[in-house]
């Protein structure tokens, strides 16, 4: 499919810079299906959050300063137990920093498995770049060590200069990194594996796709009058797995998750107005409206003046602030959709009286208290 627009000079006027508008240039769209298994979970298949606590050594001086005291016992720790002994008031911990670690478990890890770990200093270390993480135990929620870590650090970042002297080069955030496959899965992942009945957790509650995938399943694998899946509410459908079902439950999720359906899409417009970006979905409706826009700026500038008497004379030095006021009212624009409008009509009207970003989300707020945007506006 081919789409052109006559509308290009328009829109890379600078003012749309910093607006992201998401809609369809070509019509009514096509119904998009989706797989299952991009709508939906298995329930008792999940990931687990672990964590741990560690050093990363081997830091060019930007690590822990020596007013981190745990960082200090944390090394005498680990010295004692490599049967070495050294008074604290030796140590110095500048090319050391104690940083928390953090990792996914993926369900079903088995041990061998290699996962990913991120690593952010928790003391006062500037920068963590070039630095080799220790080994260090993951735990998770249950105080069970499921994971071990160790490896170089990546931050994908830099920081460079002295602090002290006000010079400093920073490049992304140096203080958080990455060790990518450097945990190793010690513990298989508390997963459960369906077996008599499969469920269905929706990553949106939405009674249409609920029901919709009830109808996929249930055609697929018909079961005489009674049902193979249920929808109990719009978050879950519960499925009953077939007694012959080839290959067992794994073959039967696998077959699952790979039905597609036409889902369902509410209509929403997502706001944020710190950085100005709007994001409009697709089924978004306007009803009949006209839109009268302006702008009313005031400037006030103040100016300072000395005044310097003449020499021998016996005034003194004044300054008196000159200040001016600019009242600036600009000319109402106004547009007119008619029936049926959608958003690439809203947005196209609005280009061509040359608004902002932040005035189309003035706009759109003034729409929806109207009763004229026929979708949920969502301020992030």
């Amino acid at each position: 499919m081919r789409c052109e627009t006559n509308e290009r000079s328009r829109w890379n006027h600078p003012q749309w810079l910093s607006l992201l508008v998401a809609f369809v240039l070509c019509g009514t769209p096509l119904p998009a299906e989706t797989r299952i298994k991009d709508l939906a979970d298995i329930e008792g298949i999940r990931e687990n959050q672990l964590i741990g606590y560690g050093l990363v050594a081997g830091l060019a001086g930007s690590g822990d300063r020596f007013q981190t005291q745990f960082t200090i016992q944390t090394i005498r720790n680990l010295l004692d137990r490599m049967g070495l002994t050294v008074p604290q008031a030796f140590l110095r911990v500048t090319n050391t920093a104690a940083v928390m670690v953090t990792a996914t478990l993926p369900a079903f890890s088995q041990p061998g498995t290699k996962i990913d770990v991120t690593v952010a200093a928790m003391g006062d270390a500037t920068n963590i770049h070039g630095g080799v993480l220790l080994l260090t135990p993951l735990r998770g929620v249950d105080g069970q060590v499921y994971a071990l870590s160790q490896g170089p650090v990546v931050t994908g970042g830099f920081a460079a200069g002295r602090p002290s002297l006000g010079t400093v080069s920073s490049l992304n955030h140096p203080n958080t990194g990455r060790v990518p496959a450097g945990g190793i899965v010690e513990r298989p992942a508390p997963s459960v594996m369906p077996a008599a009945e499969v469920r269905l957790q929706l990553r949106t509650a939405d009674f249409a796709n609920a029901a919709r995938i009830a109808s996929a399943i249930n055609e697929k694998f018909k079961n005489g009058d009674r049902p193979v899946a249920v929808a109990t509410n719009p978050a879950l459908v519960a499925v009953t797995t077939p007694a012959d079902q080839p290959g067992g439950s794994a073959a039967f999720v696998a077959e699952l998750q790979a039905l597609r359906i036409e889902t369902d899409q509410a209509a929403r417009i997502v706001v944020n107005e710190r950085t100005g970006t709007v994001v409009v979905g697709s089924q978004v409706r306007i009803a009949p409206t006209a839109i009268m826009h302006g702008s009313l700026s005031v400037e006030v500038q103040t100016r300072f003046e000395v005044s310097q008497p003449a020499p021998f004379a016996q005034g003194t030095t004044q300054v008196t602030p000159d200040v001016n006021v600019n009242v600036r009212e600009e000319q109402t624009r106004h547009v007119a959709l008619g029936k049926d409008a959608t958003v690439e009509d809203l947005v196209r009207a609005l280009s061509a009286i040359g608004v902002t970003a932040r005035d189309i989300i003035s706009i759109l707020q003034a729409l929806r208290a109207a009763g004229a945007l026929e979708a949920e506006l969502e301020v992030i």
